[in-house]
């Protein structure tokens, strides 16, 4: 089965259990997204750090939660290292649309990948970096861009052959991808051209149409203003050079270790969507 027809069946399937219905055959518009009411899940102990026994339960209950609402085709936020952000499953290409919908986001531009292990980076880009470089900056507050490879939907981000690729510095998203075991589309919580989120209090207006936010508590101080700035987006699909295509809250410290570690050349590549 495709996963856009297994997305479809898994969201009917999670309909049909909450009492929920598409309706009749060709009803539903294309793309559209049936969710059960929304829920806040809180982590204990934040969720930077994985929790131990006692509390380990809730962390395992926020994780499953998660990772049902991902497989059944729903749009979940969740902390990272830098900013709250929007996941959903990048196989699923009815969710990738609830994404831009909700946000009101140009499909233009495109949408990061989050994986859970750097081994992942080589099933879904062709990498033409030394494994070195990708455990330097991974995990971190960076977003890699890349050549995409061919097990990615291509109905991600179709207006480009690149991908930019995070393994944010948090636990639990990291558990949560590891746990998934496919790239969750990832993007920031927030309507577009406004304000990127740093507590789940920032996006309330998005909630009705979450099916899950998980509280990881503030992300940094919660007020400094140097984590809204996002990951650095680098690219480096071109062999032997680099491009920042967005300085980010770690512009100095990945260019150094590019240039003076790896003698990789600064260059003006964007690798977005024109």
């Amino acid at each position: 089965m495709s996963p856009a027809r297994r997305c479809g069946a898994l969201r009917a399937a999670v309909a049909a259990g909450a009492g929920l219905s598409e309706g009749p055959a060709g009803s539903a518009r294309r793309g559209r997204l049936l969710r059960a009411p929304s829920r806040l899940l809180r982590l204990p102990g934040g969720g930077a750090v994985r929790a131990a026994s006692p509390e380990r339960a809730g962390w395992t209950e926020a994780l499953r939660a998660a990772v049902a609402e991902l497989r059944a085709g729903a749009v979940v936020a969740v902390p990272t290292d830098t900013l709250y952000g929007l996941a959903c499953a990048a196989s699923c290409s009815a969710a990738l649309d609830a994404v831009y919908r909700l946000k009101g986001r140009s499909h233009a531009k495109p949408l990061a990948v989050c994986l859970g292990r750097v081994a992942d980076v080589y099933r879904y880009c062709r990498v033409s970096v030394p494994e070195g470089l990708l455990r330097d900056l991974l995990p971190g507050p960076v977003t890699l861009v890349l050549e995409r490879s061919q097990e990615l939907n291509r109905d991600l981000n179709p207006c480009t052959p690149l991908v930019g690729v995070r393994i944010p510095d948090h636990a639990f998203i990291q558990d949560l991808a590891q746990v998934f075991g496919e790239p969750l589309a990832l993007t920031s919580a927030n309507l577009s051209s406004q304000a990127s989120s740093l507590t789940v209090e920032e996006f309330q207006d998005l909630w009705p149409q979450l099916s899950l936010v998980i509280d990881g508590g503030p992300i940094g101080d919660g007020q400094s203003p140097e984590y809204r700035l996002g990951s650095t987006v680098v690219d480096l699909s071109v062999p032997g050079k680099f491009g920042i295509i967005r300085p980010g809250c770690a512009l100095e410290s990945t260019t150094a270790i590019l240039r003076q570690k790896y003698g990789l050349l600064p260059s003006h590549g964007s690798g977005s969507c024109s």
